[in-house]
């Protein structure tokens, strides 16, 4: 497969659109400036034309709008001058993906359907976020791909076909459509509902690194959306080559997809462990720069009934946990339910059960509260396709994107 230079081979059963390392085109002819760092968008006013003196002040004033301001237009942009307005309106665009739907659980979770610009082919592609309101914080679930990379099995996301990347700009977009919903801006630290974000929507981030990278450097910018570092967190199913990548050059907090402590169980329900299994994994994991007592590794743990959950397994996570020297916390969650799904939710008892034996080790394990369930908002549920596929077809779509990451 010929990949762009510069660029991550992406595994997945169809070949990705490459991340686009430029502004990337509308149909229209504009290109997005949504995603660009100031640097890049200096370039992009340079390459339509602009002289280099003036670009420069341009783009430091477009960034501020942008990114600080929440603009969504050029003619609300009051220290550039009026007539420059059409001049970048007929080039650029800093507008948002576009919001199909918008769903508001009981419990006050919200989840939106998104859609990309279009396309050569005029097709836009759709993608989910979902953001959850606590008392004391607001968390921000943000996809990475459209369609997923993986086959973990327990997982709804994991049923989709990688469609294809998503841009730095439509993983920024996300964060900035929810300010707008929100009611966020100018951006602020202080007193906003929008706290922290955790890249655990659709999509595994480590398999479209770049584009992850560049969207969360602007979202951790002090001019810009100006989030703090330990208030993000990337998941990852275990593609350990990266993890030390994304250690040192995104810097944030680290959730590993574990879900099971032996072989067999881990090789069905999170395929990947097949190419990087557990013990390299929780070596990694070791290895992570910056985890410390202060910044702990999450293991995210799905509560699979007759599956994952003995106490067995509970001791076995203490073992390893130990055997490693992690500075760990474990989110038991327990399985949230979607049609087709081959797995049931563990009890109640068993998941205190085995939250029990992990707190009695020492280690934290609170069982997370599912959230936004009535509207398949809760974790796992994620997908934009109401689509039901039989059990065989989910063998087959597993066994080609296993066969396709090697």
């Amino acid at each position: 497969m010929q990949t762009a230079p510069n660029l991550m081979p992406i595994p997945g059963h169809v070949d990705p659109v490459p991340v686009p390392r430029e502004a990337p085109m509308q149909t229209d002819g504009r290109k997005s400036l949504v995603g660009l760092t100031r640097e890049q968008i200096r370039a992009e006013l340079e390459a339509a034309g602009m002289e280099s003196k003036q670009a420069k002040l341009r783009a430091k004033q477009l960034w501020h709008w942008i990114y600080n301001r929440g603009a969504t237009a050029f003619e609300t942009m009051t220290d550039i001058a009026k007539a420059q307005h059409p001049w970048l309106a007929e080039r650029f665009t800093v507008e948002r993906p576009q919001v199909v739907e918008a769903q508001v659980s009981t419990d006050g979770t919200r989840k939106w359907l998104l859609r990309t610009a279009p396309d050569s082919s005029g097709a836009g592609h759709d993608f989910e976020m979902v953001f959850i309101p606590d008392a004391d914080r607001g968390t921000l679930c943000v996809s990475s791909q459209v369609g997923c990379t993986l086959n973990c099995r327990f997982c709804h996301t994991g049923t989709m076909r990688l469609v294809r990347n998503l841009t730095p700009g439509e993983i920024v977009g996300q964060v900035m459509l929810a300010r707008d919903s929100l009611g966020e801006w100018p951006s602020q630290p202080e007193g906003r509902m929008l706290t922290n974000i955790v890249m655990m929507g659709m999509g595994e981030p480590l398999y479209n690194f770049d584009a992850v990278r560049d969207a969360l450097a602007i979202v951790m910018d002090g001019d810009g959306l100006a989030l703090s570092k330990r208030r993000i967190t990337l998941s990852t199913s275990g593609v350990v080559p990266m993890m030390e990548r994304a250690g040192k050059e995104i810097g944030v907090n680290l959730a590993v997809s574990l879900h099971a402590v032996t072989k067999e169980v881990r090789d069905e329900i999170v395929p990947i462990n097949r190419k990087y299994g557990i013990d390299e994994l929780l070596q990694a994991c070791a290895d992570y720069p910056g985890a410390n007592n202060a910044r702990r590794i999450t293991f995210e743990y799905v509560m699979l009934r007759d599956k994952n959950d003995s106490d067995e397994d509970a001791r076995e996570l203490v073992r390893l946990i130990r055997k490693y020297k992690l500075p760990a916390k474990v989110n038991l969650i327990p399985f949230n339910p979607w049609p087709g799904a081959v797995y049931e939710c563990s009890t109640p008892e068993r998941i205190r059960s085995f939250s029990s034996i992990v707190f009695e080790a020492g280690i934290s394990a609170p069982i997370r509260t599912p959230r936004g369930r009535d509207i398949d908002a809760a974790c796992g549920q994620l997908k934009t396709s109401a689509e039901k596929r039989s059990r065989a077809e989910l063998d087959r779509l597993a066994e080609e994107k296993q066969a396709a990451l090697g």
